[in-house]
């Protein structure tokens, strides 16, 4: 039997999963990977850490699908994007910690770039913002000590020199880095300048499915055959290769992407154009991206407080009125708003306001900041939902109903694994199979009104002003 293994690195754990052709787990590794917070607004990892978490999730899912590296046809790589990290390239070692994709040390400097947003927009689908890739090298080299002669990649180029020796990215990542163009699928010399990065400080970019190398680390040579942005690698997986097929995942963030085909056409305001995915020898994939920095975040941050001790609790949830709002604004807000300084609120506390409330208004806010996202994409047919929240009953509904088209999540949530590896395998002459649907969600009735959640984004738009 062909045997495929997916890694995983996320935000807030490593994880790695064999996975038959079928979309079958066989084995499953997790390792948790901290988050340090030294700085309002401020998130850094440690990328030695990160890189030994991954290491042992592989282990650990191979021991638990008890087989040998030997036994793997093809190993697909997803990761978080945006989030950068500096090394040296001689003798390989990071420089200080990894700057995550929810920092937003640059706002500032972004703000300044304001008069070239639509020069940003027009070349990489982007907007000058704190999330993307550029501002944070540009800090490393201004403020944080790193050498020009470095190398400098998001977190799939970190593991992919860990595992082969080689500086490579795929064209998923480059285009979450405002210094790759869509149009040429190069980086762009007008704006590395723009940025101060030397282009030879930059990984070689190749397409999304393609032979990346082998790997010994785990013992034997395993090929590795397709490396995607998280996000991107959930659109593939949930078999939405056809233009206006939509997905959103729901995880420490909620990413919305719609494949739009293989011409990269201007968002709508509020919206990111990105490249999907590429298979060697074929034009891109492209698609529009909405980016919710905080969904599952909301949550963690209850269970910080001592509020939520148990995730299936919110799974027996039974919804009542209330007028609560929470906006969970802890890194700024994302699409549609764009606004790094916007920070969190709960607004409509009363006496009779407990930890129920509490919980349900974190589980709505999820699906209020996905529906505002969801207005800019126009037409679609269904949503495909993935991600640990997305098995909760009552934020799938009321989802459904927010959009008015139906839900469907597919017989597992590990979907962002599952299109790294359904496109190595591609990649590899295998044939993966789609998916099944294990749950659909129609909507119910007239969809429930926006308009006092979209008055608490405005307070909560407004702390900083």
């Amino acid at each position: 039997m062909s045997l495929l293994l997916a890694i995983d690195e996320g935000t807030s754990s490593a994880r790695a999963i064999v996975f038959s052709l079928k979309g079958e787990i066989l084995g499953l590794g997790r390792r948790p990977v901290p988050l340090s917070y030294p700085q309002p607004g401020w998130v850094e990892q440690d990328p030695e850490a990160l890189w030994q978490a991954q290491f042992e999730a592989v282990q650990e899912a191979l021991r638990a699908a008890g087989v040998q590296p030997t036994d793997i046809a093809a190993i697909g790589l997803t990761n978080q994007r945006e989030t950068t990290i500096a090394w040296d390239p001689h003798t390989g070692q990071s420089y200080g910690p990894a700057i995550v994709w929810q920092d937003r040390r640059t706002a500032d400097f972004c703000a300044q770039l304001a008069p070239q947003t639509e020069r940003l927009r027009q070349k990489t689908g982007l907007l000058p913002d704190p999330y993307f890739s550029a501002s944070k090298i540009a800090w490393m080299l201004r403020e944080g000590g790193v050498p020009p002669s470095a190398h400098f990649g998001t977190v799939d180029s970190w593991l992919l020199y860990r595992m082969t020796g080689q500086f490579l990215t795929d064209v998923s990542n480059a285009s979450r880095t405002l210094l790759f163009n869509l149009h040429t699928l190069r980086w762009d010399e007008e704006l590395l300048a723009l940025f101060g990065v030397r282009a030879e400080s930059l990984p070689t970019v190749r397409p999304s499915g393609a032979f990346y190398g082998e790997t010994r680390v785990w013992g034997g040579k395993v090929p590795i055959w397709a490396v995607l942005g998280d996000q991107q690698a959930a659109l593939y997986g949930h078999g939405a290769h056809q233009p206006g097929q939509a997905k959103n995942t729901y995880g420490t963030g909620c990413f919305i992407l719609k494949n739009i085909g293989s011409e990269p056409l201007p968002a709508p305001n509020g919206l990111l154009t990105t490249v999907a995915w590429q298979v060697e020898g074929e034009p891109p994939t492209y698609a529009w991206e909405a980016a919710v920095f905080s969904a599952a975040a909301a949550l963690q941050w209850l269970e910080q407080l001592g509020l939520l001790t148990d995730y299936a609790e919110l799974d027996r949830l039974t919804p009542k009125p209330h007028e609560v709002y929470f906006v969970p604004a802890f890194t700024g807000l994302g699409a549609p708003y764009w606004d790094p300084y916007a920070r969190g609120l709960i607004i409509g506390l009363t006496r009779e306001t407990d930890r129920h409330t509490l919980l349900q208004a974190a589980l709505e806010a999820i699906a209020y900041q996905s529906a505002d996202a969801l207005e800019l994409f126009g037409a679609m047919h269904e949503l495909y939902v993935d991600g640990g929240v997305s098995q909760n009953p009552y934020l799938m509904q009321l989802q459904a109903d927010l959009l008015g088209r139906p839900i469907l999540r597919p017989i597992h949530g590990e979907v962002t694994a599952w299109g790294a590896a359904a496109l190595a395998a591609r990649m590899a002459g295998l044939v993966p199979s789609p998916l099944p649907i294990a749950a659909r969600y129609e909507p119910k009735g007239a969809p429930p009104s926006l308009q006092r959640w979209r008055e608490a984004v405005r307070r909560a738009q407004n702390w900083s002003r």
